[in-house]
């Protein structure tokens, strides 16, 4: 059973000869267990894409170490961002296919399991902004990653398409489970995805509370369970409030 370690001593960033640098991250960690699926909640500019960068290999300039256990490799990772960052002159299929080797009979279940089937010779400019976010879903489950990373994906989509789409990630996650790291302002969307809810408070990173969302996933469209357990973590976590 493999399990992801992160470990980060130190991420700070230069403001000049005449300043010390800003420190973003400080011994901060967190563990994934296999094909967990864990959301991380916290302010603005506390750090959260800073780490996603990291974890990405995007960035390099940090102490510390990220590693799947036993065997002490680096991750191969998938990135979902917040653009869904679709090159407008390739087809949604030639698209998935510049990013990934995966067979087409691969791409295709994806596609139809993300209600896109009908769309794989449609160019990006005939998508529906909703749409276009599943793609980018599809492109980083098409890599098979040993870690994915989503960046509020969902951000500026209306209420019922967030829903949607993220009822078809979870299907598509449980039919492929992979190691899952979400970013979310947004805590009736974490509780609503996740195994596991990660709370940072910033400035230097830190993790402050872990969660388990014990709600069966059969139950996690039910807006009223949702805020039932929202309205709990209050009481037992008053901490979090401050990040919310």
């Amino acid at each position: 059973m493999s399990q992801l370690n992160i470990k980060i001593q130190d991420k700070s960033y230069p403001q000049g000869a005449k300043k010390a640098p800003k420190q973003v991250i400080k011994d901060l960690k967190i563990t994934l267990g296999k094909d967990e699926f864990v959301c991380l909640v916290g302010p603005s500019g506390c750090g959260k894409t800073t780490l996603l960068n990291i974890l990405a290999g995007l960035d390099n300039q940090y102490t510390g170490s990220v590693k799947l256990t036993p065997e002490q490799l680096s991750p191969k990772v998938g990135y979902v961002f917040q653009n869904p960052r679709l090159l407008p002159w390739r087809t949604v299929l030639e698209n998935l296919q510049l990013a990934s080797n995966a067979k087409l009979e691969t791409l295709d279940f994806l596609l139809e399991s993300m209600g896109l089937g009908a769309e794989k010779e449609s160019f990006p400019e005939h998508l529906s902004l909703g749409m276009s976010r599943r793609i980018s879903i599809i492109r980083a489950f098409a890599t098979d990653p040993d870690l994915l990373l989503m960046d509020e994906p969902f951000v500026s989509l209306d209420p019922p398409t967030a829903r949607q789409v993220r009822q078809l990630l979870v299907d598509l996650w449980r039919k492929r489970p992979h190691k899952v790291l979400y970013v979310t302002h947004d805590l009736r969307e974490a509780i609503s995805l996740a195994d596991r809810l990660i709370f940072l408070d910033s400035q230097p990173m830190s993790v402050i509370s872990e969660v388990v969302v014990n709600i069966p996933r059969e139950q996690r469209m039910d807006e009223a369970t949702i805020e039932q357990f929202k309205q709990q973590l209050f009481v037992d976590y008053p901490e979090i409030t401050k990040l919310l």
